[in-house]
């Protein structure tokens, strides 16, 4: 079978090869294939590129960034410098579990590429470390996010629209908002608006009418999601949240709740994932984007 890929990969070394030596490009193409291929950042690469013909930026020290394309290994940590070429946002930061050292690192990484860094469920220790070599730092406290916006930030498109049942949901709920926003939609808000006042949601319908997804965050029994997605004519995405009493079972009850539902076109992510489910709702709003041009 031939392997597309591997074979893009050389024609991108051939046209390498009148830069930098043949026996340079030669090495670089046995240590390119004894891995999985892994696309290239073609703007990083053409920068990098006009600063070796300028004389800028030595043969070695090409190669050297040349081996960090794919990713960059730190030890404790790959980080994944083609995310965004893959995926379309840049890889994200979960920082429980990590120390303040590694996160830092971590973000420094990142933030050298040039495109946006989320860092979630960041406490504000975290904050306090990375804004001290990072001015632009954002910390958004209702999220529990940590953010360096991008120099170049997309326009807003289409919208996603983020529903909580209950003040108690906003963590998770401002969590998916930020995500969606930060991969370029345009975010809808609207809170408490649970079943135990129904009412709520019905007169502020008219702003869930106008999104192609609309993510749904709940604790409690989680009941929210199945109430719009039988009135949505859009996909909806079920978050249940840890939010409840004790039979709640740390947000099991929604989560079975939201998975049994009754109601076509629901889709439900793990409790408290707000992440997820900003991201998931960001990727289908973008699909809407390019099937209908609103």
């Amino acid at each position: 079978m031939i392997n597309f890929d591997y074979l893009v990969c050389l024609s991108f070394y051939r046209a390498l090869s009148e830069v930098l030596s043949p026996t340079v490009c030669y090495n670089l193409l046995k240590w390119q294939r004894r891995r999985e291929f892994r696309p290239i950042n073609e703007k990083k690469l053409q920068e990098l590129l006009a600063a070796v013909q300028d004389g800028k930026v030595s043969i070695d020290q090409a190669v050297e960034r040349l081996r960090m394309l794919p990713y960059e290994d730190l030890g404790f940590a790959r980080v994944d410098h083609q995310r965004y070429l893959r995926r379309g946002f840049p890889e994200v930061i979960y920082c429980p579990g990590k120390t303040v050292e590694q996160i830092e690192a971590i973000v420094d990484r990142l933030a050298a590429s040039g495109g946006t860094v989320l860092a979630t469920r960041a406490e504000p220790a975290v904050f306090d470390a990375v804004k001290a070599k990072h001015p632009r730092a954002e910390y958004h406290l209702q999220a529990r996010a940590l953010v360096i916006r991008s120099e170049s930030e997309p326009e807003p498109v289409g919208c996603v629209a983020v529903v909580s049942a209950g003040t108690a949901d906003l963590p998770v709920a401002e969590e998916a908002a930020l995500t969606a926003e930060l991969i370029g939609s345009r975010v809808e808000r609207l809170f408490d608006v649970g079943v135990a006042g129904i009412h709520r949601l019905f007169d502020n319908w008219d702003k869930l009418s106008r999104a192609r997804v609309i993510v749904v965050v709940a604790g409690m029994e989680g009941a929210l999601a199945s109430v719009v997605g039988g009135l949505a004519t859009c996909p909806v995405i079920a978050v249940p949240t840890s939010v409840g009493y004790g039979a709640h079972f740390g947000g099991l009850a929604p989560l079975l709740t939201m998975l049994n539902s009754c109601a076509s076109g629901v889709a439900v992510v793990n409790i408290d994932n707000g992440y997820g489910a900003g991201y998931m709702a960001a990727l289908i709003n973008r699909v809407g984007e390019g099937s209908t041009g609103q």
